[in-house]
Parts: structure tokens; sequence; C-alpha cells
């Protein structure tokens, strides 16, 4: 059991129910037991700092299924496979961003042509064509994605979370997180799941476009969080947005490995998902 203790009283949670402990707070006190614990059931633990923005997470070292045989596979991945891998990602990103954009029924004459423009391994970089012109187009014409406006604050908050999930299962299943298939930044001590986590990307975009708020408060932070049970569809099937993000990875790594000679990364989303989200967070 979790125990949380707080000025109204005492709670126990079974950590078998729990996937992902956000602390949202610099007053919380953890110990070390737990985040022991939590690791052992591969509990993802997202930190934020003092103003309340994730800044860190646990990453365990040691889960059960890694081994020499499987880091080494990792490394040799084929240069071809990743391209391949890395266009389909990039496709299904820019699939999605115009599908948000024709849900809020903005005009995408402009970019709605990209989709055949783009090439093996992105090599004339649509994805960075398409978001110059994607992200005013869905908020405001005069909207800055690297500025410290409350969308922008919702939008990290949103891709940290699922960054944080697509950690989760790549350690899960014995990877590591900084060998990328794209990105390759030292910096970066997950470009593997940077890469994995493009296609859903537009998800987190779509409920922030939906919630017209003017301040970054409690109830959307817990919205975002929340996000991960609302329902999609992915590959025709409807599905959980986590279990979606944790299938797209399997399907990922098998892909890589050769265990798949194809990959399908669809993903379907309705007018009615930031409604559902409002009423069950508000």
């Amino acid at each position: 059991m979790m125990t949380v203790q707080t000025r109204d009283g005492i709670n126990q949670i079974p950590l078998d129910d729990i996937s992902l402990l956000l602390i949202a707070t610099t007053q919380a006190v953890i110990t070390s037991a737990l985040i022991s614990h939590l690791a052992a059931h591969e509990v993802k633990v997202i930190f934020s700092d003092s103003m309340h923005e994730p800044i860190c997470e646990t990453v365990s070292y040691y889960p059960n299924n890694r081994d020499i045989d499987l880091l080494t596979t990792q490394i040799n991945w084929s240069v071809q496979t990743q391209e391949i891998l890395w266009t389909k990602i990039i496709f299904s990103k820019i699939k999605n961003q115009l599908n948000v954009l024709s849900l809020y029924k903005r005009d995408i004459t402009d970019i709605g042509t990209e989709l055949e423009k783009i090439e093996i391994n992105d090599f004339t970089n649509r994805e960075a064509t398409v978001a110059r012109k994607y992200f005013p187009l869905l908020f405001d014409t005069k909207f800055v994605r690297r500025n410290n406006s409350p969308i922008n604050a919702a939008l990290n908050y949103g891709y940290s979370i699922l960054l944080s999930t697509v950690n989760q299962e790549v350690v899960t299943n014995g990877y590591l997180t900084y060998i990328g298939i794209h990105h390759h930044s030292e910096n970066n001590s997950f470009n593997l799941s940077s890469d994995l986590m493009e296609p859903f990307r537009p998800v987190i975009d779509y409920w922030v476009a939906g919630q017209r708020f003017v301040e970054f408060t409690p109830d959307i932070k817990y919205g975002l969080v929340e996000l991960l049970s609302l329902e999609i569809k992915f590959n025709g099937r409807k599905m959980l947005f986590k279990n979606a993000i944790i299938e797209h990875v399997r399907n990922s790594l098998k892909f890589l490995n050769g265990e798949k000679d194809h990959v399908e990364i669809e993903v379907e989303l309705t007018n009615e998902v930031p409604n559902n989200a409002v009423n069950d967070n508000v």
C-alpha cells in the first residue's frame, strides 16, 4: 500500500492500482521505501518544480526482462527499418494534426498537401514545415509556441505526461530510452521515447484547444493526467489512450527487432473528447 497523509487524514492505495504517480508540489515528502517499491511495481513517478511543472521522473535501472542480447539488438537496429518507422511516425503525426484542425473547422488548404510530400525518413522535414503553420491555425494567428503563455504551459505539461508514459513502456519492455531512431541528442535521456510519442502529440493539442482557459489551473493539470483514461480509436479499435500508447510502443519495438514486417499507426479522434475531459475533471 501507498500511504498518503494530508491535513485531512490518511489514505491507503494499493500499489498494483497505480500506473503513474505525479507529485505536483514541492511541499510533499516521499520516503525512499515508497520510491523503491513503486520502482519494483514499475510505477512511473514524476516530480514537479516550484512552478508545478514536471521536471524529472524515476527510471528503473533493471527491469526483469532486460538482458545483454536485447540491448545488443537495440544497438544494431537496421538503419533502413529505423527510417521506415520514423517515416510512418511523421506521416501519422501530420495526419493527426490535420484531423485536429478539421475537427475545429480550421482551413487546412495551406498544409493539406503536406502528407503527399513526405519522403523516406522525412528527408525534407515536412514535420517542421507543418508545425510552423499548425499551431497558429489551431490556437491563434499570433500564437508563438516558445513563450510562457498558459496554452504553452498546458501543452508542455501534457507532453511531459505523454513522454513519461512512453518511457514507462520502453523500460518495461527492457530497452534503453536514450538510444533513439531519429533523436540522438546527448542531452536527452529519452531519445527513443521522444521519437515514439510523436503520433500522439495531437491528442494533447486537441484537448488543450477545447478548454478555452486563460490560466493554467490545477483543473487543467488534472485533465491532462486524466487524458490517459480517455477512449480513442487506435488501429481500428476503441481503447483507452494509455493502452493505445502501450500497443504502439510494443508494435514499434517488434518492428525494429524484425518480429513484425510492418507497423500501423492509425489514431482517430472524435469531437467529443474535449467535452468528456472537462466533464470528468471539473
